[in-house]
Parts: structure tokens; sequence; C-alpha cells
């Protein structure tokens, strides 16, 4: 591991002249980079990704975070320097076994969402699908009637509120491994608010179409 992060760092560009601005820039880039080493390495989530890298690189509690998009653009970058030969597919696997959630789930309009549907999962990461409903109940009696056992806890939403999340372990035959799939449930008319793009115009998540037309493009 140690390796593999001096490889890292070394794969890195190299700054310019050191000011305080840079010195400050150079330590959000290295709380990025050490954060998406932690998500591809270990499955980790984002945030708990990032306060771990504060502590890896000793670091203050206090000290400013990156944001998402920079520490998935370190992700991509991990990605494609150390598991270019393994990470497309258990993508595509993960991608595979969503897209049959998703259709399981049709009625409830479904959307993909998180690493999954962003390209930077690996065979470490969970699936979230995102189910609009007019009754959120009516999802977890679907559930029931096809047999699937599930945990039920409160988790946050994508606008800060908190919501109920269905969780449930999908087999993936293709990877031969049991992988997380959480089934977060809004109400149907968060989904017109759901479909805002990113600061680089890219979608949060995907409904069926979207993810089968990725499915189909890798197969």
């Amino acid at each position: 591991m140690r390796v593999m992060a001096l490889a890292w760092r070394l794969a890195r560009p190299v700054r310019g002249a050191v000011t305080i601005a840079t010195m400050s820039s150079d330590t959000t880039w290295e709380i990025a980079a050490t954060a998406a080493r932690l998500v591809v390495e270990e499955g980790l989530e984002f945030g708990p990704a990032k306060h771990r890298a504060l502590k890896e690189l000793g670091l203050p509690a206090r000290q400013a975070l990156p944001d998402n998009d920079q520490v998935e653009s370190e992700v991509f970058d991990y990605l494609q320097l150390f598991c270019a030969d393994t990470q497309p597919f258990e993508l595509l696997a993960l991608r595979r076994l969503a897209l049959s959630w998703m259709e399981r789930l049709a009625a409830f309009r479904p959307h993909l969402g998180g690493a999954v549907w962003r390209g930077t999962a690996t065979r470490l990461s969970d699936i979230y699908i995102q189910l609009f409903c007019d009754d959120s109940k009516q999802a977890e009696i679907t559930l029931l009637d096809q047999g699937v056992r599930f945990e039920v806890r409160a988790v946050k939403g994508f606008r800060g509120e908190t919501v109920d999340a269905l969780s449930i372990h999908g087999h993936c035959a293709e990877l031969n491994e049991d992988i997380g799939v959480h089934l977060m449930v809004y109400d149907h008319d968060d989904l017109r608010g759901a479909l805002l793009p990113d600061k680089q115009g890219r979608t949060w998540r995907g409904d069926m179409a979207a993810v089968r037309q990725l499915v189909d493009n890798a197969s």
C-alpha cells in the first residue's frame, strides 16, 4: 500500500513556485488524493474518506476539506493509474446488478446514483438507487411481496432531508459477491429537483433507460 501511495504521489504533476496560496492548494489536493485512495482501496464514501485522510496526513480536524468534485476527479485518476485492468469489468457488473433491481422496482421511477452511476465504482462499492413514490410504504410492500428481506434505516437525502433507506444484500454472480443495495425512498415530487446537473453539466443520477444504455455500450 505504501508503494502504491508513493507511486500515486510521484505520478502527480510538479507544482510551481511555493506561496501561501499554493501551499493551501497543495494541502487540499493531498487530502483529495489520499481520500481518493481510501475510496478505491477500502470502499469508503467520500465524507469518511476525507476525514480519514486528515488523520493519515496528520492534519488538524479544522483543516478545510476538498469538495466532492475534487475527490471524484482524483478517484478517476487513481483508477486509471492502478485499476485500469479490473475496474471497468467490476463497474459493468455492478451496473447490470443495479439495472436488474431497477427493473424489479420500475413502478417507483428508480434512478441510479452514487459511484455506480458516476463511473468510479469497484467491487467494494455499494449500489444506491433512488425511488420516487406516490406512497413511500408501497416500495416496502412490493419488496415483501417479492420475498425480499431488507432493513430500514433513516439517512440523509440529496437535499439534506431525512429519508428512509431500504438496504438489501444483492448477490452479484459476475463478481461472486454479495453487494449492498440501498433503496432511498423519496416523494414523487422530489424527482424534479433530482435531475439538476453538477458543475460540469453531468447528472447525479440516471433512470433505467440511461443505465441500460451504459450497460449496452460497455457490453
